[in-house]
């Protein structure tokens, strides 16, 4: 059995591969030499970096195999999200591995910055004993601003309560009863500059928020102030920041980032009231494990065809154990869509039913779109590119829920139009404490099968003979019929024939089946990959 493989680019935890387990052919390579990047990239399944290794749509289009990149760590500079996704290769990083670790340092910002620590250990080291020079800020009983109350600004907020600081945030994007469940009593920005005797960015790097803290908000602090950044670069905008320091009008600032890294010229580097450290939010051993086997986690999933909980390109939420078991039936629907279709629809309706709508099921959208798609393109067509195929092909993908299922426990239903108008349908369900899959719908007749790797659905005018007819067909072709379902609108009216087959129908057996059951339209079915 030939394994996939896993490429790992920078130094990552031993714990990550420990975490990959014995499934994987792990390979290691420099990830900042190109060359040598794109010869290994092009046999690589799944790909592992941290922040110094660039993939672009170069690197990309070199790895033909790939379908995931994993990122150990939060941020995602250095990865083009975007043209992964139309390459259909998901992203993936890990959010919560370094957040205790990034609010440990800001804390630790914040305490050197207002007890002057650097500059005293620098003094005290060259032969000096000047302790009136050093002389601090304590913490209690001040007001700190958290910019962001994303994960790591709720517990640096935390961690300051506890020193006695009263803590203010501002936030656009939180509730103030949100706030309020944290000890946090939001501000707008103005306010905030206003009264904080600490100001701590913890905001993502954006449009919106690159330059936030410019000229004009540093003109309207106190010059007691002493402004953190840990977070982004460039939020804090660091030419400004330099004059306000230099003219006193902030006290002291701690910096981890910078708007261009690395950073070793910056002006703020020079004044004795900056701390600077070199992007060290992340840098202790519990998050760089914690991130290697987060992300070691998500690429075993990503390989297995299971959709990732991190994935950063793939609008699918938390999938609930009640809707994961739906998820390759759903895909199956959307392949046997497509075949009965006879082409990609012009409309699609994912209708789904019953108890399991009590849970996020985007995800059953996107299983649904991946199975139209999956034997109709010669591109890799997944969880991540399935609505970008969609929109290029002119596909309108509507999820639509229910809570009501009349005659089954959960339904999923996938219906839509043809090119020439006319409507095409295809349902099922899960049944028994197995989660058995079952089709119990085709283009509007009833029916009970199970969606093998090969099936057959056969349209006819009812007659008597029909099953011995298909049957003979079948049996003189050495094909054994695995289940069959008669279903029909009305006595001598439209019936349909739903088999599953244990081998594939081949195109003369299609036209014998035709021929004698003069059927209007046989269309056949093979899941099998």
């Amino acid at each position: 059995m030939i394994r996939p493989v896993v490429l790992i680019a920078e130094e990552l935890s031993p714990a990550t591969v420990e975490a990959l387990g014995p499934d994987f052919e792990v390979r290691f390579c420099d990830g900042q030499d190109i060359d040598e990047l794109l010869r290994n990239v092009a046999v690589a399944d799944a790909l592992l970096v941290r922040s110094a290794t660039r993939v672009d749509e170069r690197v990309l289009a070199a790895a033909p195999r790939l379908r995931v990149v994993a990122r150990a760590g939060v941020g995602l500079d250095n990865i083009d999200v975007q043209a992964a996704t139309r390459s259909g290769v998901m992203v993936v990083n890990a959010p919560m591995a370094n957040i205790i670790s990034a609010a440990e340092l800001t804390v630790g910002l914040l305490l050197a910055t207002a007890r002057r620590l650097v500059s005293a250990n620098l003094s005290l080291r060259s032969g000096q004993w000047t302790r009136s020079r050093f002389t601090g800020t304590e913490l209690y009983d001040k007001t700190v601003g958290v910019l962001g109350l994303g994960r790591i600004g709720v517990l640096v907020a935390q961690r300051l309560t506890a020193f006695g600081m009263t803590v203010i945030a501002y936030d656009p994007y939180v509730q103030a009863g949100r706030a309020a469940q944290v000890g946090v009593r939001l501000v707008a920005l103005d306010q905030l500059l206003a009264e904080s005797d600490f100001i701590s960015v913890h905001l993502p790097k954006t449009a919106e928020t690159v330059g936030l803290i410019g000229d004009e908000q540093l003109h309207k602090v106190k010059p007691s102030v002493i402004v953190i950044n840990a977070a982004r670069g460039g939020i804090v905008d660091e030419t400004a920041l330099y004059a306000a320091l230099r003219d006193g009008r902030v006290a002291g600032a701690g910096l981890d980032v910078y708007a261009s890294e690395p950073c070793t010229d910056s002006p703020l580097l020079t004044l004795d009231n900056v701390v600077a450290t070199p992007h060290l939010g992340a840098s202790t051993n519990e998050a760089q494990e914690k991130a290697g086997v987060a992300v070691a986690r998500s690429v075993r999933l990503a390989l297995a065809g299971e959709l990732v909980p991190d994935a950063v390109n793939v609008d699918g939420g938390v999938i609930a154990e009640e809707v994961r078991p739906g998820i390759p039936l759903t895909e199956k629907l959307g392949r046997i869509f497509t075949a009965l279709a006879g082409g990609i629809a012009q409309q699609l309706d994912v209708e789904v039913r019953g108890e399991i709508t009590q849970h996020d099921v985007k995800v059953l959208e996107l299983a649904a779109v991946k199975g139209v798609f999956s034997d109709v393109t010669e591109e890799n067509v997944s969880y991540v590119n399935a609505p970008l195929v969609a929109a290029q092909r002119g596909l309108e993908v509507r999820l639509v829920t229910d809570p009501v299922s009349p005659d089954h426990r959960n339904l999923v239903r996938l219906c839509g139009t043809r090119t020439d108008g006319t409507q095409v349908s295809v349902s099922g369900t899960l049944v028994g404490i197995g989660q058995r899959e079952r089709l119990v719908e085709v283009d509007g007749y009833d029916v009970d099968v199970e969606p093998t790797d090969h099936l057959a659905f056969i349209t006819y005018e009812d007659r008597p003979g029909m099953v011995a007819a298909v049957g003979a067909v079948l049996g003189a072709a050495d094909i054994n019929i695995a289940g069959m379902q008669v279903s029909r609108d009305r006595l001598g009216g439209q019936a349909m024939v739903a088999m599953a087959v244990d081998s594939a129908m081949p195109p003369e057996v299609v036209a014998q089946v035709r021929q004698a059951m003069a059927a209007t339209a046989v269309r056949v079915v093979d899941l099998v990959d």
